[in-house]
């Protein structure tokens, strides 16, 4: 151990004034001069030999592997070192260097023959190829991590092989980086393109100003400021309530005068353009007393109470609002517009006037006659009855082979026969006729009479205190119209019996507009079934169950719910089967059961789905479009290729709370130049 201790530093300094020293500076000469290169070649070579096949390597005593300088080199080191260093330096074969600092902490060597950057030199060996690897490296991934070879090897070399496997994840990762973007790139795009062609969709009269993709919406929306003082109004609303409660009097005070001033300045105003001219004011004052209560009166939890309650009111009073819009537009339908009922009353003055002799209508002889083409129109409404003759003959082929039966009440008997005197339906046959003179139609007969004249059924209709409201708990408000009274309304399954000579006939409402030539449907063969008319049942609510009540044993046991359903206004009737399974038996009978009103409610399209079940054939939908009183959204290109659109609802096309979009289907066929018309102010 002594050559060791003469060659560390400390031990140089120990004895620098001692008897040795030249001996010592003779060996320190060596240790520079020789034992330096030596060290530096024998790890090189010894480094490359490991490089190349670590499964291979040997020990340096292995003189045939050296080279003859390195051999030359040892045997003179030999005779300066001990043997304990020189297994040292064959032992740092298996390390990262000629020499590893591991090596000589092992072995409790002296911290002189520690070789510095020998770490460092190894790294930069395989920089160039570690560059593209160094992040993944960093990371520590499991899978991706430098395998140990033993404590002393080195976590810094890589093979060729993983070299290449850790390229090529490294591509794997960018193209899937890559395609993760293009991907969300792709579906954003996708996004806008449908909120693009979605907007191009939105009707621009009514929601057009709140269009952002819209070049011409670039500008402020044309109610902001309408909208800024609504929210104003509410947060003073929130702020007086606090106000009140916290006793803070004088914000109290002002709150509620801005607040005045604010709502005289709105009035009935929806666009900024209908604000007063002294609305800008307005907002500037209410913005700065609302700042200043703000401090004294804002808390969150009781803003947060208050602006619920709010809601809640704003909700109760929108239901309310939804029930008296439904009441008032059932009692709109019930009624008869001022103007008919005006030329109703002047067309009676002008028949009851006329002689006896002058009361008939020409071509009697074809009332008959089982080879024309015959309607049956049951009515009240002198203005609806004409449109509904006027557009059938207008669109007619042959007018003259056509026949109208016209059956009304005792009240417009009358006017419906001097209007059809003073505007004859040019060649075609009419016939007006009440239907208080058919003696045959009695109670004793009819059912559906012997009701209507029953206590219970006076008391539904007219008992002054019955519940006529919806707030009321009248949910079924529209069964308890007036119409239901008529016989008129009932007649349909009467046909046989008022048409005894005809074999088929033609039924029509006359809340129906004809554009097309109908004569077609006397040849339609409906198979063995006694009804003709157009089915209703693409969507769900339009089947039996919509309209019987399958609760019921009698219906429940003969009767399918899904059964679909079908529509009057416009059905063809053949009148020879009908006698022969005595269809108007089946009627009564069913209506005999619905004494209580507990098969279905008033009306007659439940007992007509009744009566015709199983005897009922489809008609091509394009004879019949329904919907034209309650449904805005009908197709436009439907309802102008069919040959009979229906205004059945409440939006009848004679009351003004018809639809506007579908009333000149209706008008056009209407004279408004009319003598009698302009007199009873009746106009487009």
């Amino acid at each position: 151990m002594a050559s060791k201790r003469g060659l560390s530093g400390s031990g140089i300094h120990r004895n620098r004034g001692g008897g040795c020293g030249s001996r010592l500076r003779i060996a320190f000469f060596i240790f520079f001069s020789v034992l330096a290169p030596l060290i530096f070649f024998v790890g090189r070579g010894l480094y490359t030999s490991t490089s190349i096949d670590q499964s291979n390597t040997r020990v340096i005593s292995n003189k045939g592997d050296l080279d003859w300088r390195e051999q030359l080199a040892l045997h003179h080191v030999k005779s300066l070192l001990s043997k304990e260093v020189i297994d040292v330096i064959t032992a740092s074969r298996a390390d990262l260097g000629p020499l590893s600092l591991d090596s000589f902490r092992k072995n409790n060597l002296s911290a002189s023959w520690k070789v510095i950057g020998v770490e460092t030199m190894v790294k930069n060996t395989t920089t160039s190829e570690l560059q593209k690897t160094e992040t993944v490296a960093k990371q520590g991934a499991p899978r991706d991590k430098v395998d140990d070879v033993s404590d002393n090897s080195s976590q810094f070399l890589y093979t060729p092989a993983k070299l290449a496997r850790r390229r090529l994840k490294e591509k794997m990762r960018e193209k899937r980086a890559s395609d993760l973007v293009r991907q969300d790139n792709e579906a954003i795009l996708k996004l806008e393109n449908s909120a693009i062609e979605r907007t191009k969709s939105v009707d621009t009269a009514v929601l057009g100003k709140y269009s952002i993709w819209r070049k011409e919406n670039e500008n402020e929306n044309s109610d902001a400021t309408v909208r800024l003082m609504r929210d104003q109004m509410i947060m003073a609303r929130v702020y007086i309530s606090i106000a009140k409660m916290k006793d803070k009097l004088d914000l109290h005070r002002e709150l509620q005068i801005r607040l005045k001033e604010s709502q005289r300045a709105l009035g009935e105003a929806t666009a900024d353009s209908d604000l007063h001219h002294s609305a800008p004011e307005k907002i500037k004052a209410m913005g700065q007393v609302l700042s200043k209560a703000r401090e004294p009166l804002y808390d969150c939890k009781l803003i947060t109470g208050k602006l619920r309650a709010m809601l809640q009111t704003a909700d109760e009073q929108v239901r309310s609002l939804k029930k008296q819009s439904t009441f008032l537009s059932q009692l709109a339908a019930k009624t008869v517009p001022n103007g008919i009922h005006c030329l109703s009353m002047r067309l009676t003055i002008e028949y009851y006037l006329l002689p006896p002799e002058k009361r008939n209508f020409p071509r009697s002889e074809n009332l008959e006659n089982p080879d024309l083409y015959h309607y049956a129109l049951f009515s009240d409404n002198v203005l609806a009855a004409s449109v509904v003759v006027n557009s059938t003959i207008m669109n007619a082929k042959d007018p003259s082979k056509h026949v109208f039966h016209l059956v009304t009440d005792k009240l417009n008997f009358g006017a419906m026969n001097m209007w059809f005197l003073l505007n004859p339906p040019g060649k075609a046959t009419i016939h007006v006729e009440n239907v208080d003179e058919f003696k045959w139609l009695n109670s004793s007969y009819c059912p559906v009479l012997r009701q209507l004249e029953s206590a219970a059924m006076k008391e539904y209709y007219f008992k002054a205190n019955h519940p006529t409201s919806l707030s009321s708990g009248s949910s079924n408000l529209k069964y308890r119209n007036p119409k239901y009274l008529s016989m008129l309304n009932h007649l349909r399954f009467y046909l046989p019996q008022v048409y005894p000579k005809l074999d088929k006939i033609l039924f029509l409402d006359d809340d129906i507009v004809v554009q097309k030539d109908l004569t077609g449907l006397w040849s339609v063969n409906l198979n063995g079934k006694v009804n003709g008319a157009v089915e209703t049942c693409g969507e769900s609510f339009h089947r039996f169950d919509k309209y019987l009540n399958f609760t019921n044993p009698h219906i429940a046991r003969n009767f399918d719910p899904n059964a679909c359903g079908w529509a009057y206004g416009m059905n063809i009737f053949d009148l020879k089967e009908w006698k022969k399974r005595d269809i108007t038996g089946i009627y009564h009978k069913w209506q005999n059961m619905n004494e209580d009103r507990v098969l279905w409610k008033l009306g007659t399209l439940p007992p007509g789905l009744i009566t015709f079940y199983g005897l009922t054939h489809p008609l091509e939908k394009s004879w019949h479009v329904l919907g034209l009183g309650y449904n805005p959204s009908g197709d436009r290109s439907e309802i102008e290729n069919a040959a009979v659109i229906h205004y059945n609802g409440n939006m009848k096309p004679w009351l003004e709370i018809a639809m506007t979009k579908y009333r000149s289907y209706w008008t056009k066929y209407i004279k408004y130049d009319h003598p009698y018309l302009r007199s009873c102010n009746l106009n487009e």
